[in-house]
Protein backbone atom coordinates (compact mmCIF):
# COMPACT_ATOMS: atom_id res chain seq x y z
CA UNK A 1 0.00 0.00 0.00
CA UNK A 2 3.09 2.64 0.79
CA UNK A 3 3.89 2.05 -3.18
CA UNK A 4 0.64 3.70 -4.05
CA UNK A 5 0.92 6.36 -1.80
CA UNK A 6 4.64 7.13 -3.01
CA UNK A 7 3.06 7.54 -6.36
CA UNK A 8 -0.08 9.18 -5.14
CA UNK A 9 2.31 11.86 -3.41
CA UNK A 10 4.35 11.76 -6.43
CA UNK A 11 1.97 13.05 -9.06
CA UNK A 12 0.04 15.52 -6.90
CA UNK A 13 3.58 16.94 -5.77
CA UNK A 14 4.66 17.22 -9.19
CA UNK A 15 1.42 18.65 -10.29
CA UNK A 16 1.47 21.49 -7.52
CA UNK A 17 5.25 22.37 -8.45
CA UNK A 18 4.55 22.46 -12.37
CA UNK A 19 1.57 25.10 -11.18
CA UNK A 20 4.34 26.95 -8.71
CA UNK A 21 6.82 27.03 -11.73
CA UNK A 22 5.46 27.47 -14.88
CA UNK A 23 1.61 28.20 -14.30
CA UNK A 24 0.62 24.43 -15.39
CA UNK A 25 1.10 20.65 -14.99
CA UNK A 26 3.22 18.69 -17.38
CA UNK A 27 1.30 15.70 -17.96
CA UNK A 28 0.51 12.23 -15.55
CA UNK A 29 3.94 11.12 -16.19
CA UNK A 30 6.35 13.54 -16.18
CA UNK A 31 4.46 14.79 -12.94
CA UNK A 32 4.91 11.55 -11.07
CA UNK A 33 8.98 11.62 -12.56
CA UNK A 34 9.30 15.54 -11.35
CA UNK A 35 7.22 14.31 -7.78
CA UNK A 36 9.28 11.60 -7.19
CA UNK A 37 12.76 12.85 -7.89
CA UNK A 38 11.71 15.80 -6.20
CA UNK A 39 10.77 13.55 -3.44
CA UNK A 40 14.16 12.24 -3.03
CA UNK A 41 15.57 15.85 -3.35
CA UNK A 42 13.34 17.57 -0.60
CA UNK A 43 14.45 14.58 1.46
CA UNK A 44 18.06 15.32 1.12
CA UNK A 45 17.99 19.15 1.32
CA UNK A 46 15.42 18.86 4.69
CA UNK A 47 17.95 16.10 5.90
CA UNK A 48 20.94 18.54 5.77
CA UNK A 49 18.63 21.42 7.17
CA UNK A 50 17.90 19.28 10.19
CA UNK A 51 14.34 19.50 9.52
CA UNK A 52 11.94 15.87 9.91
CA UNK A 53 8.54 16.08 8.26
CA UNK A 54 6.21 13.20 8.89
CA UNK A 55 3.23 11.45 8.05
CA UNK A 56 1.65 11.89 4.33
CA UNK A 57 1.31 15.84 4.64
CA UNK A 58 4.95 16.06 5.37
CA UNK A 59 5.89 13.81 3.09
CA UNK A 60 3.48 15.98 0.88
CA UNK A 61 5.24 19.22 1.59
CA UNK A 62 9.13 17.92 1.18
CA UNK A 63 8.22 16.29 -2.07
CA UNK A 64 7.20 19.29 -3.19
CA UNK A 65 9.56 21.45 -2.24
CA UNK A 66 11.87 19.25 -3.59
CA UNK A 67 10.29 19.24 -7.09
CA UNK A 68 10.06 23.05 -7.25
CA UNK A 69 13.92 22.75 -5.78
CA UNK A 70 14.34 20.22 -8.93
CA UNK A 71 12.09 22.22 -11.58
CA UNK A 72 14.44 25.86 -10.54
CA UNK A 73 17.25 23.74 -11.19
CA UNK A 74 16.20 22.89 -14.71
CA UNK A 75 15.32 26.15 -15.58
CA UNK A 76 19.02 27.29 -14.93
CA UNK A 77 20.05 25.16 -18.19
CA UNK A 78 17.41 25.36 -20.39
CA UNK A 79 18.37 28.07 -23.39
CA UNK A 80 16.06 31.06 -23.24
CA UNK A 81 15.78 33.05 -26.58
CA UNK A 82 17.18 35.82 -26.71
CA UNK A 83 15.47 39.07 -27.42
CA UNK A 84 15.98 41.23 -30.49
CA UNK A 85 17.42 44.63 -30.28
CA UNK A 86 15.03 47.53 -31.74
Amino acid sequence: MSVIWYIVIGIVSGFLAGKIMRGGGFGLWINLVVGIIGGLLGGWVFGLLGIAAGGILGSLITSVVGAVLLLWILSLFRKHPRSEEL
